[in-house]
């Protein structure tokens, strides 16, 4: 019985080799193992859930149409070429010199597909991207068409949850360590540079001050810059220290602007509005006494930039305001 067993063993063996020699010479065997190769040792296809429902993303995307600066950052920073971008306020024409190296590295393909308002869908479409991302808020009436062009993702916003649209992203990307990796060294960095501060200033509190086209405003925890703040560890003077975007002041407020560093962003329209409502408070002889603790900082950076690129430079603004060491980005 024994060597009977042995017989039908190696029978059965033989017979399994011979099967997969007749599938692997069948015709379109090639193109069905090519496609297994592709579909598996990547993680795609895959399912992204995000603001509009469900999206499936067939194929690693490799050419990205981002419709809002932040995602821009994001697309970036996780190593994938950006095709497209919208124009929106100071990023007019080309991507902006804050994004560093990856702005060459890739970006050297992006065109303008068009304004944050009103993008060109046929701009976009001409571009052949594989992967469209954007948030609700900005072009939810715009979803059903963009996703006939390419697979389309969408956040509910691109404010607060800055941090969480890059992990979103991700998901489409099949980056997701690179994500963690990029958030947890900024994070990192944030609190080393926040703790230099406190140590040397003493815990100052921050304040942040925007001149815009409309009523000034002083930006409070849930807004970027305040996310940074807090991620740094630093305190807030009372009338920003709460879980709120911005808090708009007249004139006659002005006080509520005081804090130990006061860093102050003007927004360049075109008409120059923003800059003569600067001078104003500026000549009002109640901002007299904060203007020691004045510094001013680019807008483009503290304010519409609303994404890891950003936030290490207002790292690196404060560690120089303060004459600490600045922050080691990796």
């Amino acid at each position: 019985m024994g060597e009977e067993m042995l017989v039908r063993r190696s029978l059965v063996g033989s017979l399994v080799v011979v099967a997969a020699l007749v599938l692997s010479g069948c015709g379109g065997g090639d193109k069905e193992e090519g496609a297994a190769a592709a579909g598996s040792g990547d993680g795609f296809p895959r399912t992204v859930e995000h603001a509009m429902g469900k999206t499936e993303v067939k194929t690693k995307p490799k050419r990205v149409v981002a419709l809002d600066t932040s995602y821009v950052d994001a697309t970036l920073i996780l190593d994938t070429p950006v095709v497209g971008y919208t124009d929106y306020r100071t990023i007019n024409g080309k991507l902006p010199d804050y994004l560093g190296e990856d702005r060459t590295k890739y970006g050297s393909e992006a065109q303008s597909v068009g304004t944050l308002a009103e993008p060109n869908l046929e701009k976009i479409a001409a571009l052949k991207p594989d992967l469209i991302v954007s948030a609700k808020v900005r072009h939810e009436k715009l979803y059903e068409q963009l996703s006939k062009i390419a697979p389309t993702i969408m956040s509910e916003s691109t404010g607060p949850t800055w941090k969480d649209n890059i992990r979103l992203e991700a998901k489409a990307l099949g980056t997701e360590a690179r994500a963690e990796e990029e958030i947890s060294a900024y994070e990192a960095a944030a609190k080393t540079v926040g703790a230099a501060i406190n140590a040397k200033a003493k815990n100052p509190t921050i304040s942040v001050v925007r001149f815009v086209d409309g009523p000034t405003r002083l930006y409070q925890k849930a807004s970027f810059s305040g996310i940074v703040l807090n991620d740094a560890g630093l305190a807030r003077p009372k009338s920003q220290d709460v879980q709120d975007f911005a808090l708009e002041i007249s004139p006659e407020r002005i006080k509520d602007a005081d804090g130990d560093a006061i860093f102050v962003a003007t927004y360049r329209d075109d008409k120059g509005v923003s800059k003569k409502t600067a001078d104003q408070f500026k000549a009002n002889p109640l901002w007299k006494p904060l203007a020691p603790k004045v510094h001013e900082v680019e807008d483009i950076t503290w304010m519409t930039a609303v994404g890891l690129q950003g936030a290490w430079v207002i790292l690196t603004d404060l560690a120089k305001t303060f004459d600490v060491p600045a922050p080691a980005k990796s």
